[in-house]
């Protein structure tokens, strides 16, 4: 069965040069049987409650198919096709089904509690007690405390969710792949980079169409749509692209075939809202970001929308005089006037590059993809003691490349694969999964952990290497940090090894911290080679983008706001004062006829614009309909947790502090071995084992402080307009 179905072969790595759809039903079907065999013995009442016959005895059995699970989930992300869609939705309620019947199992909750009162639980390790009463919790938020009538519908709402939030990452990648603006003038294209306008070329030329095969191609994906927000002259081209990327998957997004928009979100949404209310109000909760912050550091939607208008109040001062000067500097430079959504991003790259004496594609030149690895993993190597060295495996495309991370001595650490590239039927954004996790076997052997790195960056173009952005390193960094999180774990227990068990509010900070080396111009200096001469990265260079580290971080810091605070209060609101009519875009009768008709109620889309309106200095666009793709809380795991990307943000600054004062006492570098290797033992080895807080608090000596991300942020000093 193992050789002719790759699914079912757990003996290394997965085989993904042999996977197929056809090779997903059967293979859940073994695993789904095996782990349910193993949920019913340890729930019965002939097995002890001990951690042996009732924790390791359903992991081994349920491990295997999350295993599996997850690389189907993987490919259905990374390598969609209409095929592996299909399978992956048919099995999806199936999965979803199992994981809270096991939730909800309350015989089994009844031996894990069991567990908890025995003499056994005062004998476990500190991880293990951490496993037990992180699975108590989870049991009572998956409904294992419910009356038994009221199961069936719990478990409907979570397989419905799922159903849901699978549509919904569909639509948006559906809706971004099936747009493309084909410009036929090269005059439309002054402004734009050369690798830019070749790669369009290039796409243009792969079309099927042979009458389009001579432009030039641009798509929604992030490589293509950017560069045109950020350096085309040709604002009519600024504008059509803007206003398709806004509006995908909404009611004002592109028609096709009947002449409606195949992909809107607007009422999964909807749905997907109402049921999360639902589920919270089943469980005794008033809302869903209540539940959302029981596992979390945050202990409140209270405490999390303080924190969130306090940084408000903090950077809403900067974020205003940097929009004064965007405004005035498009009006007196550019010939501006008025400055709409589609120039925003225009005008901050001219403002940057005549304040600052330099572009984005200047520093481009100077990171092309093998230097920017290499940089990478030089500074993993000297602060955490480890080589990171090319591997060998199967992959799902031939982009793809595979690393080990091992020891000085050779001795295999973890292994990750590195998918660096845009491309259709590849989900947008960057982000890391677990491919395995590292745990003790029961011969006693450890299961080396492995991890998934996704990128969305640009493909190399016309025989050159690809040439990364420093914001694209910065992201490279950041999911590299998400990934030795994972992988350098020194804990066995599967539960709470690398990322697993972690708060979610905490989870960010490996991979924020990482971001902090970019900036270090002993970290830049070997990573940087120009694709032309091979020269390092020339210290005047580095000096302007040191001082222009902080341009419009005001404005920054309060979309970043906007988006959470939106999260929090969309979870906290009833949803039912929310409808699913057309949102207004003008002023006219019709507009004023819509409001009074819906009394309190508003859309989605009108919530969004009331908390911008509030926390922000510039204005939504009327088209605007961002949270038709805001996948990280409809389709991801951020619901009611988006804040997190700005609390974890206080954690890491203040954790990268420690190696800036190492350097300073010392009068050396950041990269001093004698910090990371503590930050790597209080913080990245001990993985969910134990609270973040606790070790955060191991490695720093103190709870954090906010000092550390006002001062990286430039926000330390009063502004004058």
């Amino acid at each position: 069965m193992t050789a002719a179905n790759p699914l079912l072969d757990f003996s290394d790595l997965p085989r993904f040069a042999q996977i197929r759809p056809e090779h997903v039903s059967s293979a859940i079907d073994t695993l789904l049987a095996n782990a349910q065999v193993a949920v019913d013995k340890a729930a019965s009442p002939d097995t002890p409650a001990t951690w042996e016959d009732v924790v390791t005895a359903l992991e081994v059995a349920t491990e295997p198919f999350a295993r599996a699970w997850g690389v189907i989930g993987h490919l259905n992300g990374v390598a969609d096709t209409p095929e592996l869609r299909k399978v992956y939705g048919d099995n999806l309620p199936r999965v979803t089904e199992f994981w809270s019947s096991v939730g909800q199992n309350l015989a089994l909750y009844e031996k894990y509690k069991a567990i908890a009162a025995s003499n056994e639980y005062t004998l476990l390790t500190p991880a293990r007690k951490k496993v037990i009463d992180d699975a108590l919790r989870d049991f009572r938020l998956s409904g294992a405390e419910l009356p038994e009538d009221r199961k069936p519908r719990f478990a409907e709402l979570q397989e419905r969710q799922a159903e849901l939030g699978k549509a919904f990452s569909d639509h948006v990648l559906d809706a971004t792949n099936a747009y493309a603006y084909w410009v036929t003038n090269e005059s439309e294209l002054v402004g734009l980079p050369a690798d830019v306008r070749e790669a369009a070329h290039e796409a243009a030329a792969r079309d099927a169409d042979p009458k389009r095969q001579a432009g030039w191609k641009f798509t929604l994906h992030f490589p293509s749509y950017f560069p045109i927000q950020q350096y085309a002259e040709h604002r009519p081209l600024r504008e059509a692209m803007y206003r398709a990327y806004v509006t995908r998957a909404s009611e004002l997004g592109e028609q096709y075939g009947d002449g409606k928009p195949e992909w809107d979100n607007t009422a999964l949404v909807l749905e997907q809202l109402v049921l999360r209310r639902e589920e919270a109000e089943t469980l005794g909760y008033r809302n869903f970001a209540e539940v959302s912050l029981a596992p979390k550091m945050a202990e409140s939607p209270a405490q999390v929308i303080a924190f969130l208008e306090d940084l408000a109040r903090r950077a809403r001062p900067h974020a205003e005089n940097d929009w004064l000067e965007l405004r005035a500097f498009a009006a007196t430079e550019l010939g501006i006037s008025e400055l709409e959504p589609w120039d925003t991003a225009f005008a901050a790259e001219k403002l940057r590059e005549k304040r600052y004496a330099f572009s984005e594609q200047e520093i481009k030149q100077y990171f092309p993809e093998q230097a920017a690895l290499k940089g990478l993993f030089n500074v993993a190597q000297t602060l955490f003691g480890v080589d990171i060295v090319p591997d060998q495996a199967e992959t799902w495309h031939p982009d793809v490349r595979f690393f080990r991370v091992q020891n000085p001595d050779g001795k295999l650490v973890a292994q990750f694969y590195l998918d660096l590239y845009a491309r259709e039927g590849k989900r947008g954004g960057a982000w890391m999964d677990d491919a395995r996790s590292r745990r003790k076997l029961p011969g006693g052997a450890t299961q080396t952990p492995v991890a998934y790195l996704n990128c969305n960056f640009s493909a190399p173009v016309g025989g050159k290497p690809a040439l990364f952005t420093h914001d694209e390193v910065i992201t490279l960094f950041h999911e590299f940090g998400h990934g030795i999180h994972h992988m350098l774990t020194a804990v066995d227990e599967l539960a709470v090894s690398g990322i697993n068990g972690v708060e979610w509010d905490a989870v960010e900070l490996p991979s924020q911290f990482m971001e902090n080396f970019c900036w270090e111009w002993d970290v830049l200096t070997s990573m940087t080679s120009h694709v032309e001469t091979g020269a390092p990265l020339p210290r005047d260079l580095y000096d302007k983008m040191v001082a222009a580290k902080n341009f419009q971080s005001g404005l920054q810091t309060l979309r970043q706001i906007v988006f959470s605070m939106f999260d929090m209060r969309v979870h906290t609101e009833d949803p039912a004062t929310l409808t699913m009519s057309a949102d207004p875009i003008d002023g006219s009768a019709a507009a004023d006829a819509a409001g009074s008709a819906t009394g309190a109620m508003k859309t989605v889309t009108e919530l969004a614009r009331e908390i911008n309106e509030h926390y922000h200095v510039v204005p939504q666009a009327p088209i605007s309909r961002w949270p038709n793709t805001f996948g990280h809380i409809f389709a991801g795991g951020y619901a009611a947790g988006y804040y997190s990307y700005k609390w974890a943000e206080v954690l890491s600054a203040d954790a990268y502090a420690a190696f800036e004062e190492a350097a300073s006492n010392a009068n050396g570098s950041v990269l001093d071995a004698t910090t990371g290797a503590r930050y790597r033992a209080e913080i990245l080895e001990v993985g969910g084992s134990r609270p973040a807080m606790d070790s955060f608090k191991a490695f720093r000596g103190r709870e954090p402080s906010i000092d550390a991300l006002l001062r990286h942020n430039g926000m330390t000093e009063e502004v004058t307009h």
